[in-house]
């Protein structure tokens, strides 16, 4: 058996040391201040760097949930932590059942308020959790590792794989080797102001990343009408003055008139506006909208593409 003391795994970008700030330990706070500004300056150019993975890995997601499959989020650490955040904004934002978007943390439920010791370096338990949603095809695995190294999403993907399953990995180390994937998305932050601290730089451009995948991934599957959450979920009074405004916005009407349209809607913000600005019935505003796939500009009758004085 390999012995990880004397038998290091390799050295990772997101693992060495930064030139730039060797001396921070004894700078002014205004210039440790300084120092970091200018690192994360650097974050939002490295995910930019990646566009074309990001579409392709866009695309996949949408894909998958077109065929009835899940968006699995798995991470260990701040990676897994960042997963658990974007899978819970998905309900209330844009009206995803919550069962079609799952985050899986190494260590479980304790881990995602505090370190749970040798969880990310357990093969095993990827598999274990996978097999306990009863992860399959059409399920998509969006595998978040900062270095690309971590056991744990390591042996879900290769689970992934072994299923038939798209796989997504994102990861800040361009120092493989990965296993193998439908996309890798690499944005690459170089080493962390303070060694081997990925909740900086590198959980910055994580967040960045599965920001854009899910809300994009929601944009293409018609949860978002021009750039209205017309799916919302109110479930709290400032949710319910959202979906009040969006009505009012989207349905052409004042707020009165669209605060008795939601009612009549049952809450729902996209029969709200059909009902708005095609009348009718709130089923035949649902059929409407389920003709449409859910896409509201078509349940509307409005055309593809962008109109010409807004482009």
């Amino acid at each position: 058996m390999t012995n990880p003391e004397t038998s290091p795994r390799p050295l990772s970008l997101t693992e060495s040391r930064n030139p730039r700030t060797t001396w921070i330990d004894r700078q002014p706070t205004a210039e440790v201040v300084r120092l970091f500004l200018a690192e994360d300056r650097t974050v939002a150019g490295a995910v930019e760097a990646i566009a074309d993975p990001l579409v392709r890995a866009v695309d996949l997601i949408v894909e998958a949930r077109r065929a009835g499959g899940r968006l699995v989020y798995l991470g260990a650490g701040t990676s897994g932590r960042l997963g658990i955040l974007d899978a819970s904004e998905l309900p209330p934002t844009f009206g995803v059942d919550p069962a079609e978007a799952v985050a899986l943390i190494a260590g479980g439920a304790p881990a995602v308020t505090k370190a749970v010791e040798g969880a990310e370096d357990d093969e095993a338990a990827a598999r274990r959790d996978l097999e306990g949603i009863r992860f399959a095809a059409p399920d998509l695995l969006l595998g978040i590792s900062a270095s690309g190294l971590t056991p744990y999403v390591r042996s879900g993907l290769t689970l992934a794989r072994e299923r038939g399953c798209r796989t997504l990995l994102l990861t800040c180390n361009p120092r493989g080797p990965f296993p193998p994937v439908d996309v890798l998305l690499n944005p690459i932050v170089g080493p962390e102001v303070i060694t081997g601290s990925t909740r900086l730089k590198s959980g910055t451009a994580c967040k960045m990343v599965l920001n854009l995948l899910s809300s994009a991934a929601m944009i293409r599957s018609g949860k978002v009408y021009q750039n209205l959450m017309v799916d919302v979920r109110a479930t709290n009074a400032k949710l319910r003055d959202r979906a009040v405004r969006i009505v009012m916005e989207a349905g052409q009407v004042p707020r009165e008139r669209a605060v008795d349209l939601l009612a009549q809607a049952g809450g729902e913000t996209k029969v709200a506006i059909v009902l708005a600005r095609r009348g009718g019935t709130p089923d035949e505003a649902r059929a409407a909208l389920a003709a449409a796939h859910g896409v509201l500009f078509r349940a509307l009758g409005e055309t593809e593409g962008v109109p010409p004085t807004s482009a």
